[in-house]
């Protein structure tokens, strides 16, 4: 069966708290082909105390100075919105995700989506998961930050409450904004999906580019997530960690392309392979003049293409044997 990698495009917050930019996101994402477009929903007074602050990478890339109360708060939309931006995804054509990133929104979000998607910050958050178990719906989960123990109990956490692993997929992701190639460790994907049999493993990605991503497809990942903006030079925490328009369609073929590429997994010719094999291959013929009552042998044998004679796989069954025919030079055995 040919694979599907389902592929999130992660709006997040890059709608920088206006709906009229949310739905530019849906509509960009629609274009690239992706198979659901992802928010990020909270009430700031729920999230985060006043005194928290920024986050270095959120310090950088919006280049202010506040506390992450008063970043989330021009970020946050409306419970309303978030309704009207469903009911748009449905007329696009499109999967709605949000991903609660507190109880309240996540109970508010059971109703319009069918999947739950678990932040990073929420792995080690035991009365958030055992909230979102009651759902009893999927649960994509989000590792970033975490270790191998820290999942395990997540997932004990789930599978208590009533989920069953097969209903759930652990991201290996790096939280951190852009990552740099040397702390993907892209490999932790595949220990994950040993370590938890059961699970489907994916990856969420917050490299600059499209390879990475590409690559874990090629490892066998389920799911793709992968942050977009509509200009990577807006103010936002996560605007420079994005893909643009363009580079989502740009991953969304190479993901494409690769699922293609790997196949069904048998060795055997190809039907294009089955053509050229009688050109490429060669087969046993006639070194020299033969009689008929001849032994065929390496002086009056040759092995040259094509290949639609007898293969030269097949010599010791035809050496050392009587002709049973004439042939010219270069004829076919």
């Amino acid at each position: 069966m040919k694979k599907h990698t389902f592929i999130i495009a992660e709006a997040g917050v890059n709608h920088n708290g206006d709906i009229t930019l949310a739905k530019k996101l849906i509509d960009a994402a629609v274009k690239a082909g992706v198979d659901a477009v992802k928010f990020q929903t909270w009430k700031t007074e729920l999230l985060v105390t006043e005194q928290a602050e920024m986050a270095e990478y959120q310090k950088l890339n919006t280049q202010k100075v506040e506390s992450q109360f008063q970043m989330l708060k021009r970020l946050e939309l409306s419970y309303d919105a978030f309704v009207e931006l469903k009911q748009y995804c449905d007329q696009q054509g499109i999967m709605f995700l949000s991903t609660p990133d507190e109880e309240t929104s996540a109970t508010f979000l059971n109703d319009l989506q069918p999947i739950f998607k678990i932040g990073s910050g929420e792995l080690t958050n035991t009365p958030f998961l055992r909230h979102i178990a009651a759902f009893n719906k999927p649960i994509i989960l989000s590792t970033g930050m975490g270790t191998l123990a820290e999942i395990e109990h997540a997932l004990t956490t789930l599978n208590n409450a009533g989920v069953a692993r097969s209903n759930i997929t652990v991201l290996h992701v790096t939280t951190q904004y852009p990552t740099p190639m040397h702390e993907v460790n892209l490999s932790a994907m595949l220990t994950i999906k040993h370590a938890f049999p059961g699970i489907q493993a994916g990856y969420s990605d917050h490299t600059l580019g499209i390879e990475v991503p590409v690559a874990a497809v090629a490892l066998g990942a389920t799911i793709i997530e992968k942050h977009f903006t509509l200009d990577k030079n807006m103010a936002g925490p996560d605007h420079l960690a994005s893909l643009d328009p363009n580079e989502l369609i740009d991953m969304v073929k190479a993901i494409r392309n690769i699922e293609s590429a790997l196949g069904h997994g048998r060795k055997e010719p190809t039907e294009s392979e089955l053509e050229n094999r009688k050109i490429v291959r060669k087969s046993i013929v006639a070194a020299t003049s033969i009689t008929k009552g001849d032994i065929l042998n390496e002086h009056n044998l040759a092995i040259r293409r094509p290949g639609n004679g007898i293969p030269p796989s097949r010599w010791d069954d035809v050496a050392n044997t009587a002709a049973t025919k004439s042939y010219q030079p270069g004829e076919l055995i």
